[in-house]
């Protein structure tokens, strides 16, 4: 395992892929958003009228897909289904629930395991998600536990979509990241929790800039 991977973790609408993308690039690792990984199969399991929480036709499913991660000019994550880019496509609201119901699922979790691990034995990565430090990269060199109160997160994920110009009521919103948090937190398969070695860190009252300074002092703590 690269001693040098950066594992963050933490619930929906916390900012884990909005600062590991911003920290990737200031230390100028490569970033993975493993939450478009399986909003990717969340996708296909929607598009295929599948019962995300319906194992078996979930994972009948898994070997037919043919999903690929690669970066852009810009050095973001783009994601593709079947040879047909779904960066766009994956970040709709209905999706998030559906990614929710099968990263639940421990044959999904298996079949992208390697994908994951693959990318962090070749390159210093960021790599943000649910359960990386303590699943995917156990001995990663730092973990970083990634929260905000759930009114924090909701107005975030509310003005996010806003800006892409999708209308969703706020209530709605902060349903659906409590309703999140209850299925990743009670999940059979790597459920959402602090590793015993991560270092948590709570973003409520701190801005993009002040968060992100807190993560780079971490990180100099710890490698520098």
């Amino acid at each position: 395992m690269n001693q040098r991977a950066i594992a963050i973790d933490g619930p929906s609408g916390a900012g884990k892929s909005t600062l590991a993308k911003r920290l990737a690039e200031r230390l100028g690792y490569l970033y993975v958003d493993t939450g478009a990984i399986y909003r990717t199969v969340g996708l296909a399991a929607q598009r295929a009228g599948i019962d995300p929480n319906d194992a078996a036709q979930v994972t009948a499913m898994l070997p037919k897909l043919e999903i690929t991660l690669g970066h852009g000019e810009d050095g973001l994550q783009r994601m593709k289904l079947d040879g047909e880019d779904v960066t766009e496509a994956i970040r709709r609201p209905e999706i998030s629930l559906y990614a929710s119901a099968v990263s639940a699922l421990r044959e999904v979790r298996q079949f992208l395991m390697d994908l994951q691990r693959q990318l962090a034995e070749t390159h210093d990565v960021v790599m943000d998600g649910r359960d990386i430090g303590t699943a995917v990269l156990p001995d990663a060199g730092l973990k970083i536990f990634l929260t905000a109160a759930p009114e924090a997160r909701a107005k975030r994920r509310f003005l996010e979509l806003q800006a892409k110009g999708i209308q969703e009521p706020y209530k709605k919103v902060l349903e659906e990241i409590i309703q999140r948090d209850h299925q990743d937190m009670t999940r059979e398969a790597s459920p959402l929790r602090q590793a015993e070695d991560a270092v948590a860190v709570d973003t409520t009252d701190y801005d993009l800039e002040e968060s992100l300074n807190l993560l780079l002092n971490l990180v100099k703590e710890r490698f520098q």
